[in-house]
């Protein structure tokens, strides 16, 4: 048994595997029509950094593809009511090139295995598109990942 969740796993209901298939075929891998097509244009992303748009938020994703090779976007657990849906979501790759996102700016890569869990809330739109989303993840410990010595400068 994969400890991802497929597409086609059919205990999960049609929004949950839409989930699950932008993760692997416009996050992971740059798709801007499929992104589009999900996103709502009021879409609001809440997380440890504050808020971004969607153009901030699909900016990021392709800082994470250029800086991660092999990126992966999957989901663990999911669970739905209603317009919401929640999810445990697992972002990895190999830390090859520069991380121009993050929250101190650039960081040099290390050549490194590099994987992100995730906690997330989805809200959608009655016509199915992602309105909103709500994100927490270790911060701290993503930067000790990447190499960064938080207690340089002290």
């Amino acid at each position: 048994m994969s400890e991802f969740i497929s597409p086609d796993d059919t205990r999960y209901d049609e929004r949950a595997r839409a989930l699950v298939r932008i993760g692997r075929e416009a996050i992971a891998v740059a798709d801007d029509e499929k992104l589009d097509a999900y996103f709502a244009d009021d879409f609001v992303f809440h997380g440890p950094d504050g808020d971004m748009t969607y153009p901030q938020l699909r900016s990021f994703f392709a800082a994470m593809r250029a800086a991660f090779e092999g990126f992966a976007c999957e989901r663990r657990a999911i669970i739905g009511e209603g317009p919401y849906i929640g999810s445990r979501t697992c972002m990895s790759g190999r830390f090859t090139g520069p991380f121009e996102a993050s929250p101190i700016g650039t960081i040099a890569p290390n050549g490194q295995p590099m994987r992100l869990e995730l906690i997330n809330l989805f809200r959608y739109h009655e016509n199915g598109r992602l309105a909103e989303e709500w994100v927490q993840y270790d911060n701290v410990g993503f930067l000790r990942r990447l190499g960064v010595d938080l207690t340089e400068g002290r």
